[in-house]
């Protein structure tokens, strides 16, 4: 047997509304983009939901859409897909990063006030592997600051604090589709806001700056072709049709983990869930007890030899090559997140794993572990 990492999970219903799409002849800017839209924004609890090509994009957009300018400062996580702080350089901002909670893995709330300065104006949450950050808590340091809140959604669909939808906490939020996310449209992201305002904005930026009113090849605004086609849109919507069904099957993987690695908690560490979220699994990451990066490693080349796809789950942005050259970054500047990063480890995690492979996976894993 070999395990992927992760792979989507897709039946003959897909395939047919992209079928259907290829027969109309309509690839783009059609019907199923505005369906995919509305469908979305009612599930998240929103009043607008603007799909674009990328999670990337949208984060994009929603840094324009909030004004954030050259010399702002908007405070982040290091423990994030890098999009997440690129998006902060692409509009000439700085991210300033704030370390995490050792056990959600999300920003750490009572971190955040000793980085705010006279340019902060934002704080884009990032609700990691599929579970909300401590919202009360950032909300309440938002207000006193009179700071606006971006969430970074894109690994957290369907998840919630405290019954509150992922999404619906700040301005604007960012979903992201990829193949490996809770439903796919390939690539694909989906930015969503109560604000008519930005949903306008956003919807003339992702269409090359062209307002909803104007004429072919006419442009309001400097744009971005970031939109999505139709044929995402209709993998999507039907994707988004069977939602409850997909986060059930992914939390029953996570439970069966669970089972089988909980009584080996001398070895690893196993996800660890708020006390107001519900989980939505974007992926199932343990940590190994006493690991560091170059051990982390070698256990992931051994399960790799025996069909055990595993990968880092996720090395912290601020030390990249360019983050430490464009900011001056340095190992131990942000202790928990990089712990986190040199002994994290993310294990095979799609719908159509059964128990019997579950357990093996866990079994080959615990056993590697104790003889390494």
């Amino acid at each position: 047997m070999k395990y992927l990492i992760a792979k989507p999970f897709i039946t003959n219903i897909e395939k047919k509304n992209i079928q259907n799409v290829l027969t109309s002849g309509i690839l783009s800017i059609g019907p199923f983009i505005n369906k995919f839209e509305s469908k979305f924004a009612e599930i998240i609890g929103v009043k607008y939901a603007c799909a674009v090509s990328s999670g990337t994009a949208g984060l994009h957009l929603a840094m324009i859409a909030a004004e954030i300018k050259s010399g702002d400062e908007i405070i982040t996580s290091p423990f994030s897909f890098i999009a997440s702080a690129n998006c902060i350089l692409y509009v000439n901002a700085k991210p300033v990063f704030v370390d995490i909670d050792p056990a959600t893995y999300n920003i750490d709330p009572q971190k955040i006030e000793e980085k705010i300065t006279k340019n902060t104006k934002a704080i884009l949450v990032v609700h990691i592997f599929g579970q909300t950050a401590d919202m009360d808590s950032i909300k309440k340091i938002a207000k006193k600051h009179n700071l606006k809140i971006i969430e970074d959604a894109c690994e957290s669909i369907g998840a919630k604090y405290k019954n509150k939808n992922a999404g619906t906490f700040g301005e604007s939020a960012v979903f992201a589709f990829y193949p490996n996310k809770q439903i796919t449209t390939g690539e694909g992201g989906m930015l969503v806001t109560n604000s008519k305002k930005i949903y306008n904005t956003c919807r003339s930026l992702r269409n090359q700056g062209r307002a909803e009113d104007m004429r072919w090849l006419d442009h309001k605004r400097l744009g971005y072709n970031y939109r999505m086609d139709e044929m995402s849109a209709a993998l999507g919507l039907t994707q988004l049709d069977k939602l409850n069904f997909l986060l059930r099957e992914r939390e029953k993987i996570a439970l069966l983990y669970n089972k089988y690695l909980s009584k080996h908690d001398d070895l690893i560490i196993l996800p660890q869930m708020g006390p107001n979220n519900k989980h939505t699994w974007f992926v199932y990451v343990v940590r190994l007890k006493g690991y560091t990066r170059v051990k982390r490693d070698n256990i992931m080349l051994r399960l790799a030899k025996i069909g055990i796809s595993t990968k880092p789950y996720l090395p912290s942005i601020h030390l990249f090559s360019f983050y430490k050259k464009m900011f001056g970054y340095k190992k131990g500047d942000y202790s928990v997140s990089e712990l986190v990063s040199d002994s994290s480890l993310a294990l095979p995690f799609y719908i159509g794993l059964k128990e019997k492979d579950i357990k093996i996976i866990s079994k080959k894993l615990i056993n590697i572990l104790k003889n390494g």
